[in-house]
């Protein structure tokens, strides 16, 4: 085995140089939401927060987690990323497993269609229109029927489906095997990586979703927590803030806007230690053939 140069080891040191620089670069703003969170009041008006907490205090914190419209908003997330990632994996597989046979007639046509609402869609008015036309105008399938099926979502597991043995297949029909029992029974459970790669991505876009909520959503009891957010960073003065005395004493309008940040980004971060296993096995399978 060739040994490797000085001018190698000169080249990946600066590329791992740079790339901990630009990963602690992404990391800034966040470790200062983060000690703003949870830094003392004075500190934090007085502007001395950076990356690290000035004093340590949790009243901001405990005042945004037992916030009543914070916990309803919190729940409204939840129940919109979790409904509309299942039902998105579901359509997106039941698309996919068809598209992924060669054999159809007519299906290039098919994927040529699907790729090109890709690139070309009817705009923010035809949709508003459209939703408001299908009565769902300030309810909750405004949030999960529109994004139900992402085409990048529906090449990359029609990739996978692809990259499986045919024979897997060819075996169960002869066995008199249907289409739905080898998909359900047999595809599904063989593509486990990219099902929790893709879920992952329509669980993120669900759970960020600010525009669709911002245009469909009137009603203050359906507001998603980003639109709560939203509410918070224009609102969060201390005129504002629904508190006693003793209260405003201890909780700054710019704690709370940091703490609300930091306990909607929680539930979200959460869920990525159970997939990390699964993601990049995923997504490369998932996009290359073979």
């Amino acid at each position: 085995m060739q040994s490797k140069k000085l001018g190698d080891y000169t080249l990946d040191s600066i590329i791992y140089i740079a790339l901990i620089a630009m990963g602690l670069m992404t990391l800034l703003p966040f470790a200062n939401v983060l000690s703003k969170s949870i830094s003392e009041e004075w500190a934090i008006v007085s502007g001395k927060v950076g990356i690290i907490p000035v004093g340590f205090q949790l009243d901001t914190m405990k005042y945004v987690v037992t916030n009543g419209q914070f916990l309803h908003s919190l729940f409204i997330s939840i129940s919109v990323a979790v409904i509309g990632t299942l039902l998105s994996l579901l359509l997106t597989a039941l698309t996919a497993y068809p598209l992924s046979k060669r054999e159809l007639p007519g299906i290039g046509v098919v994927i040529v269609l699907f790729i090109f609402t890709m690139m070309f869609n009817g705009g923010i008015i035809p949709n508003y229109l459209l939703i408001r036309q299908l009565g769902m105008i300030d309810s909750l399938s405004a949030l999960v029927l529109p994004a139900l099926i992402s085409v990048f979502n529906l090449l990359v597991i029609k990739s996978y489906f692809e990259s499986l043995p045919i024979s897997l297949e060819e075996s169960a029909k002869l066995e008199g095997a249907r289409n739905y029992t080898i998909l359900f029974r047999i595809i599904l459970p063989l593509s486990g990586p990219v099902l929790a790669t893709i879920g992952l991505f329509y669980a993120v876009y669900y759970w960020n979703d600010y525009f669709n909520p911002l245009i469909y959503i009137n009603s203050t009891d359906l507001k998603p927590l980003q639109l709560y957010l939203q509410d918070i960073v224009i609102n969060a003065d201390s005129s504002k803030l629904n508190q006693s005395a003793d209260d405003l004493m201890n909780v700054p309008a710019e704690g709370v806007r940091s703490a609300t940040v930091i306990a909607s980004t929680i539930p979200i971060l959460l869920v990525y230690p159970y997939l990390q296993k699964y993601f990049i096995k995923g997504v490369l399978i998932g996009s290359v053939k073979g």
